[in-house]
């Protein structure tokens, strides 16, 4: 009878594994497409106003692209970034002066962005109400968060 209780214990620790695993990859899935800013709901924290911008998220069977478009209006300037991370999962993509890792961590996508020896940390993930929110934390400046609506 102990033999058949540590059994069925077993079975049940293993089916609630892989309910975890499937739901986590099922927020990695859900991140994925084009996201678009929504600059009134965002938190700049006095850094320029980010007056459009989008994201694209795609994990492709451990192959994560994450590319970011934003446009910056000043009274006297216009400037456009853009920047494309693609790489297998934990991955890291190295070029003199820039490295580039992305990596889940549970249910946020995370990038650790090096440039010329500043890194930038980017955390991407989805709210209760469908948006999603990504935390961007680089030296000397305040956190930001951004929230997008998907297209």
């Amino acid at each position: 009878m102990a033999m058949q209780s540590c059994t069925n214990f077993l079975r049940c620790v293993a089916a609630v594994v892989l309910f975890t695993a499937c739901a986590w990859a099922n927020d990695h899935h859900r991140l994925n497409g084009v996201w678009q800013l929504i600059p009134a709901r965002s938190e700049f924290n006095g850094e320029p106003v980010v007056q459009t911008g989008s994201v694209t998220i795609n994990d492709r069977e451990g192959n994560v692209f994450v590319q970011r478009n934003f446009n910056f209006d000043a009274p006297e300037q216009s400037t456009a970034s853009s920047f494309t991370t693609d790489s297998r999962h934990n991955a890291t993509i190295k070029e003199p002066g820039f490295r580039s890792k992305a990596k889940w961590e549970g249910h946020a996508l995370t990038v650790t962005t090096t440039r010329n020896g500043e890194t930038t940390m980017e955390r991407y993930s989805l709210r209760d109400d469908g948006t999603m929110m990504l935390q961007v934390d680089r030296p000397g400046h305040q956190p930001e968060t951004l929230y997008f609506q998907h297209q």
